[in-house]
């Protein structure tokens, strides 16, 4: 297959290089800083902060950070809601609820490593939904 070839004739995929992040931004590299903007502090200083404001890589961690914690409160919302409706079945309602929550509190935590692991890589690895928020808001500045 030619370099310059636009889609792969096998499955159709576009065949664009994958972007990745090098370099610094502020005092650090921007690996780091996209890794680091998971956290929930320094994504508040990512967003206001003059050289990391401007960087389309760490500005798109920061953006899926906050989409990611507030998806998290949702569904924690809704956990909450289900958890009352199911404590009135006596002993399975608790017991799935139980089971539930902490399958889903596991899956809120693989997703917040897997994103950390791929900004470390230098990946601007797209969650669903939330991904396309934070790429709209990077796009826009």
């Amino acid at each position: 297959m030619p370099d310059t070839a636009a889609f792969c004739p096998g499955c159709g995929h576009a065949m664009r290089p994958a972007e990745r992040a090098q370099g610094k931004v502020g005092v650090l590299p921007e690996t780091v800083a996209g890794a680091l903007a998971y956290c929930v502090v320094p994504v508040i200083v990512f967003l206001l902060v003059e050289p990391y404001s401007k960087n389309r890589f760490v500005r798109f961690h920061s953006f899926q950070c906050l989409g990611l914690c507030l998806s998290a409160v949702v569904i924690g919302a809704g956990l909450r809601v289900a958890g009352y409706l199911l404590f009135f079945i006596p002993l399975l309602g608790r017991l799935f609820f139980l089971l539930v929550s902490m399958l889903v509190s596991l899956a809120l935590v693989v997703i917040w490593l897997v994103v950390i692991v791929k900004a470390l890589q230098g990946e601007m690895y797209k969650l669903p939904l939330v991904g396309d928020f934070a790429e709209r808001q990077t796009v826009s500045s």
